[in-house]
C-alpha cells in the first residue's frame, strides 16, 4: 500500500509530464497551471474549469495547463480546502459562531434547490458559508497562486534550457 508521500510523489510526476508535453512558453504554462491551482481555493465548485480558464486567458497563460492545475482541488482535497477557507474567512469577518457544518447536506440541499429552481431555498442554505468562504479563499489564492507559479516556472524554464542544449 502506498502512502501518503507516495502518491504525492507519483502526483507531482504524473502533473509534471502533463504539462511537459504542453506547448507555449515557461510563462505561460506555469500562470496558467498557477490559475487553474489558485481557483481550486475557491467555493465555486463546478465552475472551476472556466473561472481558471478565463484568468489564465486574461493574463495570457495556457489554458490547458490552467486545466490541469485545477486537479489541485479534487474529492481528496476539498474537504481540508474548505475547511480551511471557512474557517479563515470566520477568522476575518470576526464570526466567532464555532458551528460545523455539514458539506454533504449543504451541497445535496443546494443541489436539489437548484434542481427545483428554488433559488430562495438555495440562497438560504449556502448564506451561511458562502460570504465567509469568499473572504477566506483570498489569502489562500494569493499564496497557492505565487507558490505554484514560482515552482512551475523553475522547472519549465530548466526542461526549455535542457531541450536549447540538446539541439545545440
Amino acid at each position: 500500500m502506498l502512502s501518503i508521500s507516495d502518491e504525492l510523489s507519483r502526483f507531482s510526476k504524473k502533473t509534471l509530464i502533463r504539462l511537459k508535453k504542453l506547448q507555449g512558453t515557461p510563462y505561460a504554462i506555469a500562470a496558467g497551471f498557477a490559475c487553474g491551482v489558485a481557483i481550486s481555493f475557491t467555493p465555486f465548485v463546478g465552475f472551476h474549469l472556466v473561472l481558471a480558464a478565463l484568468s489564465a486567458w486574461i493574463i495570457r497563460g495556457n489554458i490547458l495547463s490552467s486545466a490541469i492545475g485545477t486537479l489541485i482541488g479534487n474529492p481528496w482535497t476539498f474537504p481540508f480546502i474548505w475547511i480551511a477557507v471557512l474557517s479563515t474567512g470566520r477568522f476575518f469577518l470576526g464570526i466567532e459562531d464555532h458551528t460545523t457544518f455539514d458539506f454533504a447536506y449543504i451541497f445535496e440541499t443546494a443541489w436539489l434547490s437548484i434542481k427545483d429552481l428554488d433559488f430562495h431555498d438555495f440562497i438560504r442554505v449556502l448564506r451561511p458559508i458562502l460570504f465567509p468562504m469568499m473572504i477566506g479563499c483570498v489569502p489562500f489564492y494569493i499564496a497557492s497562486w505565487i507558490i505554484s507559479y514560482r515552482i512551475v516556472k523553475s522547472t519549465m524554464d530548466k526542461l526549455a534550457k535542457r531541450r536549447q542544449q540538446n539541439k545545440e
